[in-house]
């Protein structure tokens, strides 16, 4: 069976919100309902993977169309990217690392 007869089956005979693994790593198909009018759709869902090839995030990056694709490359591939994840990396503390606040100086929004 090739690449669209197995995506046509998937959105025929697939459970709404269902996921389904891909030959290439951290790539997934998922099945969206119908919502809004729009007919149940497929998407590309991109989502790191543990050492089983389970995806880490309860949601991914979806993708619909090429345009968006296409988007999110550019955006990946902006240069400014690395450097701010490095300085959001330095600036957030260790994971399982809880700062407690000053005593009597809780932070409290106006409204």
């Amino acid at each position: 069976m090739g690449l669209e007869e197995s995506l046509a089956e998937f959105l025929e005979d697939g459970d709404d919100w269902e996921r389904k693994k891909t030959s290439v790593d951290g790539v997934f198909i998922l099945k969206l309902p119908e919502y809004k009018g729009n007919p149940p759709r497929l998407a590309i869902e991109l989502n790191p993977t543990d050492s089983s090839g389970n995806p880490t995030k309860k949601r991914g990056l979806m993708m619909f169309n090429a345009g968006e694709l296409e988007e999110y490359r550019e955006m990946i591939g902006e240069e400014g990217l690395d450097g701010l994840m490095e300085t959001i990396m330095q600036v957030n503390p260790e994971k399982g690392e809880k700062k407690t606040p000053e005593e009597g100086k809780e932070d409290v929004i106006e409204i």
